[in-house]
Formats: structure tokens, sequence, C-alpha cells
């Protein structure tokens, strides 16, 4: 996986917090699983122990994961944007023309994003969509129900 990603000085905190705690916590703790499982006997017809190894391996995944993640990692620095055009961290005001409402979200990297905080993924749907358009534009966007057509109404920051 290197594909860069770009988030937020606080996501990037929040994500080396929990790497830290993934190692310093959560890995001696299945450490400490697999050795007492190990201490009950017969390895071959031990469930504990084999739950405690999946488990064990489920957490090295989710550790390698974010280190790559991390390493590819870029902060956005919102001082640099440019909100003559929607791009990742503008705020977008946008109309559905089938039936007018109207509605505003930030555009934010995977990692950010948060449908009920007002935050989608430059990668969903609406944020391709929308990305690139400048105010007054009609953005066509492909969903899973069809084509919605959104008038962006206001770009900022």
């Amino acid at each position: 996986m290197s594909d860069i990603i770009y988030v937020s000085r606080e996501t990037l905190e929040q994500m080396k917090a929990e790497l830290q705690r993934m190692k310093t916590v959560d890995r001696p703790a299945a450490s400490k699983a697999i050795a007492e499982a190990r201490e009950k006997g017969d390895l071959k017809e031990n469930a504990e122990y084999d739950a405690a190894k999946e488990a064990q391996g489920l957490l090295e995944a989710r550790i390698r994961k974010f280190e790559s993640e991390l390493a590819t990692a870029r902060i956005l620095d919102a001082t640099n944007i440019d909100t003559s055009k929607v791009t990742i961290l503008t705020r977008v005001t946008i109309t559905n023309l089938a039936n007018q409402k109207s509605m505003t979200y930030q555009i934010v990297s995977e990692k950010e994003a948060d449908l009920k905080a007002g935050k989608i993924s430059i990668t969903s749907p609406i944020g391709k969509g929308l990305v690139g358009k400048k105010e007054g534009d009609i953005a066509e966007v492909k969903a899973p129900t069809g084509v919605i057509n959104f008038r962006i109404e206001k770009i900022t920051l």
C-alpha cells in the first residue's frame, strides 16, 4: 500500500497514538493471552490458544497497516488551500437539484470521513463528483441509486 494519504495534523497525531497503544498495550496483552492459553495443556485441542494466536495475527496486521499509512501520510495545511474550486479540506455547500435540499460538507481524506460530522471522503462518489468543480457548476455524481445532480453553491475553508 504505497498510496499517499492526506490527513490533518490532528488525525496524524491520533494515528500515532493508536499505533503506540497497539504496540505498548495490545501487543503485550496478546502475548500474555497466548502464554496463559499455552499453560492449559495440549495445544492441538486448545481453542483458547488458537483464538489468542489468531487475535495476535490480526493485531500484527493492523500494526503493519498503521505503520504503512503513517509512512505515506502527508499533512494538509489549510492555509495553502485554493477555495476557487472544490478540493480536499474545502467546505462546500451543494443543492440537490432533484429535491432542492441544500447541504454542506467538508471534503476530507478517507481516514477523517464522518458523515454525521459533515465530513465526506474525497474518494466517495459524492467527493469524487465534487472535486475540481467551481461555484455555480453542476456536479453529476454517480451513486449506487443512479446519477444525482448537485449545484455548487459556495466553497469555503
